[in-house]
């Protein structure tokens, strides 16, 4: 027998499971990612909408970037620093509902503008005299749009199909933020129709981002296969590292956490938990550090900016 059902009020976040004394100390690494995140991104903005060489394609598609882990970081932060500081672990359903899909359709949004900067990597390398004219700002924002919209009409029903579950008497979370895949696990209802169609999202969506930015770089290889010298070839290659890097941190732990929760039920709370923050604070964090140092552009502007403010 199911325990008592109820609809759904309120639920009870998580912190790191068995880790409860050490949340004060342990909030100190997390202030720091999450400066690190929201100072980082923003410098990003600043820096591209002051610098004129930096207008172009490769540029406002890093600001999407950044816009988005903005999103991201600010998403958390006050969940996990709430539960760190002052032990505020309840969360209404409905804003639990919200916090739920600006996480998810922001990580949608991610995995599209990654897409976008692989196609934009492609077109730069294997047709670089049309690079202008195929990758127009107007093109840009269109792609922008295109990105939300996607994005916004896969995941709009989900809090619709979540609202029409029972749910169980338990009602603690695994994590200090809300999962689409950990709220469903609490319903005492039939949750085929919701488990189907996260399935439906996450492959037509992720799933075909992370063919094709693999495809993109199948096809970058194959042009700098036939460079005349080794010098282009690895000058060429360069110019993908940041975004490698961005792609592996951003889907690495995505793909872990999407693992963990369909097959893997005798991992240990903590791992599932670290996977978690990994996947959702990394990577904003990171990103801005990643092309800051990689992209020559970028690094030049950003020393410009610090020699004027002296």
């Amino acid at each position: 027998l199911w325990p008592t059902v109820t609809t759904a009020r309120s639920f009870l976040m998580m912190g790191i499971p068995g880790l409860e004394a050490l949340h004060h100390w342990i909030s100190i690494p997390f202030c720091a990612l999450y400066f690190m995140a929201l100072l980082g991104n923003c410098m990003i903005l600043v820096i591209i909408k002051k610098t004129r060489s930096l207008h172009k394609p490769m540029y406002y598609l890093l600001s999407m970037l950044a816009v988005t882990d903005l999103g991201l970081a600010l998403c958390t932060l006050p969940t996990t620093l709430g539960i760190f500081w002052f032990n505020i672990r309840r969360i209404a359903f409905d804003a639990c509902l919200t916090q739920m899909s600006f996480i998810h359709m922001l990580s949608l949004i991610e995995s599209s503008v990654l897409l976008a900067m692989a196609f934009d990597r492609f077109i730069a390398i294997s047709y670089p005299l049309r690079y202008q004219s195929i990758l127009t700002k107007t093109t840009v924002i269109k792609i922008g749009l295109a990105i939300i919209l996607r994005s916004v009409l896969s995941f709009l029903p989900v809090p619709f199909l979540l609202k029409r579950l029972t749910y169980c008497k338990k009602n603690e979370l695994s994590h200090s933020f809300c999962f689409h895949a950990d709220i469903m696990k609490l319903a005492c209802a039939d949750i085929k129709v919701n488990l189907f169609y996260g399935m439906i999202i996450l492959l037509s969506t992720v799933g075909m981002d992370f063919f094709f930015i693999a495809l993109s770089y199948i096809l970058i290889i194959k042009t700098v296969i036939g460079l005349v010298t080794k010098d282009e070839c690895l000058k060429t290659l360069n110019t993908c590292v940041s975004h490698i890097c961005a792609v592996l941190i951003f889907f690495t732990p995505m793909i872990g956490l999407s693992i963990i929760y369909r097959f893997g039920k005798n991992i240990p709370p903590l791992v599932n938990t670290l996977v978690a923050y990994t996947y959702l604070i990394i990577p904003p964090a990171l990103n801005p550090i990643i092309y800051s140092i990689k992209s020559s552009h970028m690094r030049g502007a950003f020393l410009r900016a610090l020699r004027r403010k002296s």
